[in-house]
């Protein structure tokens, strides 16, 4: 925190002296130019007036300077003056104007002889008026002037040789902001050639000096015309049509593309802000608007709690422990068994994001062994649980069917039931769309895992159990976006299994506000999910990807369609056939709703199944995953209403 001078009573910043005394003067030059003004003529300035104007200038000045002083106008330096802190410097002449007659009421400085006896010399209000008016001009003007200054230096805007030209889409404050930023700092080596913008009130007009020249729908003339180097979006809040446009049309003429971080990756980095532009990504362009939400209102439940995170060190564990350690919880645990990701994750949350580390416990187990797990629920009795620990690696799980249910459906339970032992309040399940009518070992597992939280429900009414669902997460382990980055790097091809298949995607910060959000709704036993828009086209997606890279589909990269594995499905789901799509409070958030389970039979089926993994007996195991996918939910399962 910057050290701060304090005069009286009076907070100023230290770099605030020099505006001091320049205001100092600004004030005693106009109070003496409204006195010239006001009795200019050959007969000049009257004697009482002469005397007056000397005996008040001085107090007119230090009240001035107080007045300022209280309306902040020394608590921000002059040239990142913006336009509603000019409001403060109205307010602080107009009441630095009305302060010259109270004084001079109150003072009575001067006074002459007349037939009635003595009397008080006091200010015109012609001289009132000139000195407000003065004032507020020399005053204001001052900071504009500097301000304007460091935006465009007196020498102008001189780029390096060899500048290159940048087109900007979005003449609004993203744009204006990049002009700014490229204005401020010739070291960037960019040259501004214009604007493109939608808006119809800045057609044909300039924003700060650069010319609007037309709108998206006119980009491929502009292109033509103008020839940038680079374009780049400054639009933080860009739809996903408008970014895939542009990208197209710069594509097809060998011009890269950047594009503003969003608000939530503002928020994350430091530095200039053209330094933060960065390339354009497969999310930026897969048709479909994030979800953004306020994280300090629906994650405010989580301050103060402690909170245990399992799986704390992958891809959406990751990202729940970074977005809860910025809600302030009392303390935030880290579970994984995994040490180099949890090691990772540590060192991430106290180096880069400043989390004192007494605010972690940083715990290395797997959540398969129950009695370690009673042992780490007693010592750090965790109000809210977030359960990302799972396998979700489609292939490796269908070779490796024992350890999936081991992992994913029995380890669940396990947590599931230490939490509501302990008294926990809230337990969230993080599931998947693979569990909707499973076809898969990994989406059989998590299934199980659904049913064994729902049944805890039912044994443990005073914790709120709940899962949440949502399809495929962008950039997260042996994600397609990753596979497909690999294989562009090798030159492809890119393998599809089948032209016709489709998945839903999300990005990771959204799933897991999502998750978040979903803690704090519903009284237990409620499955939620993501309303995720369309599903996109796998290859489409894989033809997305090529053009991103530069490259061209089928000529530079080959897509192979190799055909579908085992159990993969052309088309995900996002609810059950007996389940029904249900609103609750939260935007983009609905709630499957389905007859509850009877939860002796979910005991039963674990039994079976925990037996069978015990005698490690795959291929019994495989036909039982094959019974619960052919019958979506046994029978047996649902309480008889």
């Amino acid at each position: 925190m910057r050290r701060r001078l304090r005069l009286a009573a009076l907070p100023l910043h230290r770099f605030a002296l020099l505006q001091l005394v320049a205001d100092a003067v600004l004030v005693a030059a106009a109070y003496l130019i409204a006195y010239r003004l006001r009795f200019e003529g050959p007969l000049g300035t009257p004697e009482r007036y002469v005397e007056l104007r000397d005996a008040t200038l001085l107090p007119l000045v230090g009240v001035s300077l107080v007045v300022f002083a209280l309306f902040g106008l020394y608590q921000k330096s002059w040239r990142y003056m913006g336009g509603r802190d000019y409001l403060p410097v109205v307010y602080g002449v107009a009441v630095a104007t009305l302060a010259l007659p109270a004084y001079n009421a109150l003072v009575q400085p001067v006074a002459v002889e007349s037939v009635f006896g003595r009397a008080t010399v006091g200010v015109p209000t012609s001289i009132i008026a000139l000195f407000g008016t003065l004032a507020l001009v020399l005053v204001g003007g001052v900071r504009f002037a500097v301000r304007q200054l460091y935006e465009r230096p007196p020498h102008g805007f001189h780029t390096r040789r060899g500048a290159r030209r940048v087109l900007i889409v979005g003449a609004g404050e993203g744009g204006r902001l990049v002009l700014r930023e490229v204005l401020r700092n010739p070291e960037l080596g960019l040259r501004p050639v214009g604007f493109v913008d939608d808006d119809p009130r800045k057609r044909r007009t300039r924003v700060e000096g650069v010319r609007v020249l037309g709108a998206t729908g006119d980009l491929p003339r502009i292109l033509d015309e103008a020839e940038p180097d680079e374009v780049t979006i400054a639009i933080p809040s860009a739809p996903g049509v408008l970014r895939a446009r542009v990208a197209r049309a710069c594509r097809e003429r060998g011009i890269p593309v950047r594009t503003l971080p969003t608000v939530f990756e503002l928020l994350q980095t430091q530095g200039h802000l053209v330094r933060q532009v960065r390339e354009v990504r497969v999310e930026d362009v897969l048709g479909r608007e994030p979800v953004r939400m306020e994280l300090d209102r629906v994650g405010a439940y989580l301050t103060g709690e402690v909170v245990l995170v399992t799986g704390a060190g992958g891809s959406v564990g990751a990202e729940l422990c970074r977005q809860i350690a910025r809600v302030g919880p009392r303390r935030l645990v880290l579970l994984d068994h995994a040490e180099d990701n949890l090691f990772a994750i540590q060192r991430e949350l106290e180096d880069d994001r400043h989390v004192h580390p007494a605010l972690l416990s940083v715990v290395l187990a797997d959540c398969k062994e129950e009695e370690r797990m009673r042992e780490i629920i007693e010592l750090h009795r965790p109000t809210v649980i977030f359960h990302a620990a799972a396998y979700k690696h489609v292939g490796l799980m269908e070779t490796n069917a024992v350890e999936a249910v081991r992992n994913n459906a029995l380890a669940t339970r396990v947590m599931a039931r230490v939490a509501g032992d302990a008294g926990a309040k809230a337990f969230v399940l993080v599931s998947t769309d693979k569990a909707v009518a499973p076809a898969t070992v990994m989406g059989a597992s998590k299934a199980l895992a659904e049913f064994a939280v729902e049944a805890e429900q039912a044994r443990f009414p005073a914790t709120r159990f709940s899962a949440v669902r949502f399809g495929n997460v962008l950039g997260s382990s042996g994600s397609v976006v990753g596979i497909f980055r690999r294989q562009i790097a090798r030159g492809g091809p890119l393998t599809v299994t089948d032209e016709r298949m489709t998945r839903y995607f999300m990005t990771i910060p959204e799933a897991v506000q999502l998750i978040i959000r979903s803690g704090s709704l519903g009284a237990g036993g409620e499955v939620f999910v993501l309303e995720m828009g369309e599903p996109v086209r796998i290859v489409e997606l894989a033809r997305a990807m090529i053009e991103l890279s530069g490259l061209v589909p089928e000529q530079d990269v080959a897509i192979e369609v190799v055909g579908r594995r085992p159990g993969e499905k052309l088309h995900e789901e996002l609810f059950n056939p007996y389940e029904r799509p249900q609103p609750t409070p939260a935007e983009k958030i609905q709630r499957a709703e389905r007859r509850p389970l009877d939860p002796r039979s979910v005991e039963a089926m674990f039994d079976e199944i925990g037996l069978l993994v015990l005698e490690g007996d795959a291929a019994a195991l495989a036909a039982k995953v094959a019974e619960l996918s052919a019958l979506h939910r046994p029978a047996d399962l649902t309480a008889r209403t």
